[in-house]
């Protein structure tokens, strides 16, 4: 009988999407807090996802779009930086309550 040793660990690489960024949301819009929209929950039915949460971002470093159509890799505290106009009128006019700020 051979010895067969340890098995080789099976490994998939996957491959991300490349983020691209509006030329128009750089620069400024950097040093910006944005909001995600991370899913909804319909009148009937379940939680339905709309992509990546921020959390999710942070951990395994998955873009996440945010309402202005930024796409980035969530990686700061949201907390130390100033809304994004675009965001904020986007979630307002959708009836949003959000933070003076």
């Amino acid at each position: 009988m051979a010895e067969t040793g340890p098995q080789p660990l099976l490994t998939r690489t996957i491959e991300a999407e490349p983020v691209v960024t509006d030329p128009a949301l750089d620069g400024d819009h950097e040093r910006m807090s944005h909001i995600v929209l991370e899913g909804y929950k319909p009148k009937e039915g379940d939680f339905v996802s709309t992509g990546p949460t921020v959390v999710e971002g942070m951990v395994n470093g998955t873009p996440v779009r945010a309402l202005c159509g930024k796409v980035w890799v969530p990686g700061r505290d949201p907390r130390r930086y100033q809304l994004c106009g675009t965001c904020r009128e986007i979630a307002e006019g959708m009836g949003w309550k959000l933070p003076a700020g």
